[in-house]
């Protein structure tokens, strides 16, 4: 789908009309659609600066140079990473406002910032110091998003700045791949080091480490095709999953990326068991992404009974049963990585979409709880908010709806679907295990729920 002002504001003539009527003038993301590498940073130009600090934590910056970073020097900052983890009283939050005021004026378009706290508190002052950090980078990243650019926070525990733990954040938010995820504040926690597949190699084990698996449902389209499609890039073997009526996109992926394939209605008892028999011939899953999702619109005076056992049969139940049949076979393997689709709308509600929006709201709290038992298996679980991203769902909307929903947030435009795919392969990958119960928004900083 043509976002035809994006379009158009690209072209001089185009951005002095769009200046002189004052419309928005979103700029082109950067966007990172490749397999991951162990040099991300490279070929980007970094600045790092510590207020409150006598200079940046170690760590941080062994990271940067771990992953290929550049010092900035004269060259405009491609990323600049905020060590405000000595941010706690008000004559540090004065040396934050004066160096990321020199920094800002010397970002690149599309930049990416990310600034680092502590979660560690002290006395009442302290706490409101370093929970002014939050504020002043979720406006930073409003300010900045005219230009492409964004803006995000890891609050860090105790023990959860090693060059390792700080390196699996960079790769994301120090990049293009989360060219459409800002002004988001994500606890980032210390986690203990588990032998789980993606850590046991030919030496620990004396054999060749097979590929991990990975199940996206809902996969013959839009986030859930992009999605298998970025996973195969980084060498998961995938499970490709919809209904009947798409079987033949659904081959054609799966042919494409060299993955299996299951045509199934997944509300269907009989279907789960043949989704269980398949996971069972692949060794088990590594990822799980829970994507397939459906809506069925009217406000609630209106809505038939129908339209609200369906939403939560495809948007509810098959996750819960999914999910325990697969506990109950041991088909998810130690360390897994569990990623639901949830929305903007189960965190702001949404007028006409009441059963959609308990649904992706009943998801959060999922995650959440389930985050518990999955720890102790060395796993995690998040959940994944996307905003208005271009698909067929979004093109089915009305106009003036369709455009707000592009315009509403701070980069003015919509996000896509590999923008999504993206945030699902950073939390499916071994490096985000810091990043357990929470919710990240893929949303360019939407004003809904904000």
């Amino acid at each position: 789908m043509t976002d035809r002002l994006l379009s158009f504001v690209q072209h001089p003539f185009g951005r002095r009309i769009a200046r002189a009527l004052h419309l928005p003038q979103p700029v082109r993301l950067q966007r990172r659609m490749d397999a991951t590498s162990d040099r991300e940073l490279a070929g980007r130009s970094v600045l790092t600066i510590a207020p409150g600090s006598v200079g940046p934590m170690p760590s941080l910056l062994a990271a940067i140079t771990a992953l290929g970073g550049g010092a900035a020097g004269d060259a405009p900052i491609q990323t600049l990473a905020i060590d405000a983890t000595g941010c706690r009283d008000i004559a540090a939050l004065r040396a934050l406002f004066e160096q990321a005021q020199f920094a800002v004026t010397r970002l690149a378009m599309n930049a990416r910032v990310l600034a680092l706290t502590s979660a560690a508190m002290g006395d009442a002052a302290e706490a409101a110091c370093a929970q002014a950090v939050n504020g002043f980078v979720r406006a930073l990243a409003k300010e900045i998003g005219r230009r492409g650019a964004t803006a995000n926070v890891l609050v860090l525990q105790e023990g959860a700045a090693s060059a390792e733990s700080l390196a699996g954040a960079l790769r994301f938010f120090g990049t293009d791949r989360s060219a459409y995820v800002s002004g988001q504040v994500l606890a980032w926690r210390k986690t203990p080091e588990a032998v789980t597949h993606e850590t046991m190699t030919h030496e620990t084990t004396g054999r060749a480490p097979r590929s991990r698996v990975a199940l996206v449902t809902g996969a013959a389209g839009g986030i859930g095709m992009a999605t298998a499609r970025r996973l195969a890039l980084d060498g998961l073997r995938v499970l490709c999953v919809d209904v009947p009526a798409a079987r033949q996109p659904l081959e054609a992926l799966a042919a494409d990326i060299g993955g299996a394939l299951l045509a199934a209605d997944l509300t269907a008892s009989d279907a789960v068991d043949e989704l269980i028999d398949a996971i069972r011939r692949l060794g088990g899953l590594d990822v799980l992404v829970h994507n397939a999702g459906i809506t069925r619109d009217r406000t609630l005076a209106r809505m038939a009974p129908a339209d609200w056992d369906a939403v939560m049969a495809v948007n509810l139940t098959a996750i819960l049963t999914i999910d325990a049949r697969l506990e109950a076979a041991g088909l998810l393997n130690d360390g897994a990585r569990e990623i639901c689709l949830s929305s903007i709308s189960g965190i702001a509600g949404n007028a006409g979409q009441t059963n959609y929006s308990a649904t992706k709201a009943a998801l959060i709290g999922y995650v959440a709880a389930r985050a518990i038992p999955l720890d102790a298996r060395g796993g995690t679980i998040n959940a994944i908010a996307p905003g208005f991203i271009e698909t067929a769902m979004t093109r089915r909307m009305p106009l003036m709806v369709r455009e707000a929903g592009r315009r509403l947030n701070a980069l003015k435009q919509g996000g896509t679907p590999a923008d999504v795919a993206e945030a699902i392969a950073f939390l499916a990958a071994p490096g985000a295990r810091p990043l357990t119960g929470q919710v990240l928004r893929v949303c360019g900083q939407s004003l809904l729920g904000a």
